[in-house]
């Protein structure tokens, strides 16, 4: 049976341990939170744990605590080592264990690993957002890709998981490049990738950027492909998409201007992965008539929103002479010649 995801107790530090504001960055909106000067005390770490603890009860799964919407290993290392210190009492009472962090890739030094590990931290997640050196350029990251690279090595290298946060559609990158991106992502290895399409919010230099007409943000449709096709080139190497698309909020909602943000976007990548592995299957049997079974759980993968992924197959002419089963299979879509049989219902 497939282990449960672990219960991620998210302690917020808004654009904390960053000096710099990328083109796309209004980190309000993505926390909810207001931007201040100093990050959360002992007493309200530990609050925070306390309130999860109790309406979401572990129950067999592990419990991580995650620093997030800062660049931890940014802030002064007096501060980092208050923060970690607080779930300490929660490390070693067993109700907590492990902590994982997110940062900067330019932010991660060959002695980071070492003191990470000491508080209990186990998981890092770098904010790569792309290794296209212009569009790197343009977003105003303030770092190389080079930096990701290294920084992925150092991390691996100390047997710390890596996570790698990617966005499409930023200034300065196609299709071509995000593509020889994610490809050179996948050689670095890191342990499992969240991506998301660029969104163009109020307070972000790229808003101003969008409303003289310098910035167009990626189709909805565009997204969802490129998404697909990142996750396809990422599961070769076994690496897995933890997350597409960002979490609909009403702080996101209320600053969203434009870009291709939809409250199910990690399921039409889903689809969309569905899809173009139904079609190159389809395309190599050419076996008619023929019978494809699908498993009864894939069912709305294969019809996709409005059955537009089955009009589109049978656009393409692939479901010619095609009966659809649909059985209770946890087997990936199967396809097999058969004689003599009825194909009017599908």
């Amino acid at each position: 049976m497939k282990p449960r995801p672990p219960l991620i107790i998210p302690v917020f530090l808004p654009h904390l341990g960053c000096p710099h504001r990328c083109l796309f960055c209004d980190q309000r909106p993505l926390s909810g939170r207001r931007l201040t000067a100093d990050g959360p005390g002992a007493g309200e770490v530990a609050a925070e744990i306390r309130a999860w603890l109790a309406r979401s009860p572990a129950q067999g799964r592990r419990v991580e605590v995650g620093f997030y919407g800062g660049s931890f290993t940014g802030l002064p290392l007096k501060e980092q080592e208050r923060l970690l210190a607080a779930v300490r009492p929660w490390l070693r009472a067993g109700r907590v264990d492990g902590i994982r962090l997110s940062t900067r890739p330019d932010y991660i030094f060959p002695e980071t690993p070492a003191f990470l590990r000491a508080y209990g931290v186990e998981t890092v997640e770098l904010g790569v957002q792309s290794l296209h050196p212009e569009t790197l350029r343009l977003s105003r990251r303030g770092h190389e890709a080079w930096h990701s690279e290294a920084a992925i090595a150092i991390l691996k290298g100390a047997g710390l998981r890596v996570g790698a946060q990617l966005m499409l559609g930023l200034p300065g990158e196609g299709t071509v490049s995000t593509l020889a991106g994610c490809r050179r992502l996948a050689e670095l290895g890191p342990d499992f990738v969240r991506l998301h399409p660029a969104l163009v919010l109020a307070d972000s230099g790229l808003a101003a950027l969008y409303h003289q007409g310098r910035y167009r943000p990626l189709p909805l449709v565009k997204a969802v492909a490129l998404a697909a096709r990142a996750v396809e080139i990422l599961a070769v190497r076994g690496i897995p998409v933890i997350r597409a698309g960002l979490q609909t909020t009403p702080e996101l909602e209320a600053s969203l201007v434009a870009g291709p943000h939809h409250p199910a976007f990690g399921e039409l990548v889903k689809t969309r992965v569905f899809f173009n592995q139904l079609r190159r299957r389809l395309a190599s049997f050419p076996q008619r008539p023929r019978q494809l079974t699908v498993a009864v759980r894939d069912r709305s993968l294969l019809l996709g929103r409005g059955r537009a992924g089955l009009r589109r197959l049978e656009a393409l002419g692939l479901l010619d002479q095609t009966r659809i089963v649909f059985a209770e299979t946890a087997g990936p879509p199967r396809l097999e010649a058969i004689k003599d049989v009825d194909l009017a219902q599908r």
